[in-house]
């Protein structure tokens, strides 16, 4: 099993998970994150004032797939997350050793 964190554009949130649903991952877990790297941040003014926002508002996606699923949901996800500007995000992927239902007790597989 294989954990996907995605960050992503937060407007494109919804379509990456319509994407995901189509092709079977029925749970994931999302947090509004924020952060920089070569997007940088901007500057905005406020009642007059100019400030830099550094950290720009993102959205990570969290999902643990089957082994056998793990290219499709990647490639679902650039598919449906790119825009080909500066600040598209990041695809991580980790090892699961093991994953537990906690109702059920279900293991692995079965429970993702």
């Amino acid at each position: 099993m294989k954990k996907i964190e995605a960050i992503i554009k937060p407007y494109k949130l919804d379509e990456v998970k319509e994407a995901l649903l189509e092709v079977g991952i029925g749970g994931m877990t999302i947090v509004e994150v924020k952060g920089y790297g070569r997007q940088k941040g901007h500057t905005e003014i406020y009642r007059g004032a100019e400030y830099v926002v550094d950290f720009i508002p993102k959205v990570k996606i969290e999902v643990v797939v089957k082994d056998d699923q793990l290219d499709l949901v990647i490639e679902k996800i650039i598919e449906h997350a790119k825009t080909g500007k500066i600040g598209d995000g990041k695809i991580f992927i980790y090892n699961v050793d093991k994953a537990i239902r906690i109702r059920t007790l279900d293991i692995n597989e079965e429970a993702i």
